[in-house]
């Protein structure tokens, strides 16, 4: 879900809050690296009191001081750290930010693992689970008292180039109007693009005169004198695409000017 955020200086952010699955199996990834990490742990508290001589007290003490720097103090340094990001998150490309978009900062990472110490340590992750069903940004308890939420971080990949508009085409495709073009034209010409190495020429032929013919309406002007259907199609296709790159490109920019902003 993509949530149309507001913030306090009044920039629009368009934000995909993550899903209940993903930050399932981020919480999942997390929970199995702390439980490594706590074996490891009590392997070395074990050799600690047995090579000093601890007593059974002291043992104790270590052994609660261990569990709370691995369910607390750990937890709270990775996302303090990291803004938001643990092995979990960063993984599955998730993130946590602040209710209007902003990077989390100390406080709402400690208000989150403190919370987290009775919703996902003490309840065995139940209160959480329960929790995110029923909130439309699939809030825990740590998100709701601390004002955040997670979002899906991970940038889309851009198109894959396709071949740069030929040279005959250069001054046409400067002007040409190519809006008009069904999506569904366009793939079956990048389809033909594509396998064109491949194809047989009488078949590229006979299928790029019929495309030809289709894009035609769609486009204007023509195709300037003595430009064969398939150079055609592949200057309409390349400067499409970038045209669309580049309003891509643009969004980009202003989303990463928009995050600068909020960090300053």
């Amino acid at each position: 879900m993509r949530e149309h955020t507001i913030t306090g200086e009044a920039v629009v952010l368009n934000l995909r809050a993550a899903n209940f699955m993903p930050r399932l199996a981020a919480a999942v990834l997390d929970a199995v690296v702390y439980f490594v990490g706590w074996l490891v742990l009590m392997m070395l508290v074990g050799q600690f009191t047995a090579i000093f001589a601890v007593d059974a007290a002291a043992g104790q003490a270590v052994v609660i001081i261990a569990m709370v720097t691995l369910i607390f103090v750990i937890p709270l340094l990775v996302e303090g750290l990291s803004k938001g990001r643990s092995l979990g998150k960063l993984i599955f490309g998730l993130r946590v930010v602040r209710d209007d978009g902003g990077t989390i900062r100390w406080r709402h990472a400690l208000t989150r693992c403190l919370v987290g110490v009775f919703e996902l340590w003490m309840t065995a992750g139940s209160v959480a689970i329960i929790a995110s069903l029923f909130n439309r940004q699939s809030k825990r308890l740590g998100d709701m008292m601390a004002g955040t939420f997670v979002i899906v971080a991970r940038a889309p990949r851009m198109p894959a180039p396709l071949p740069a508009v030929p040279p005959a085409l250069q001054n046409w495709a400067q002007t040409a109007d190519l809006g008009r073009v069904p999506a569904g034209l366009a793939h079956q010409i990048n389809s033909l693009i594509r396998n064109a190495p491949t194809m047989d020429p009488g078949a590229l032929a006979h299928l790029s005169n019929q495309l030809y013919v289709a894009v035609l309406p769609y486009v204007t002007p023509g195709p300037p004198q003595g430009i064969d259907p398939f150079t055609f199609l592949v200057g309409v296709m390349a400067e499409r695409r970038n045209r669309d790159y580049q309003v891509l490109a643009k969004r980009r920019e202003r989303r990463q000017r928009d995050a600068e902003y909020l960090l300053k």
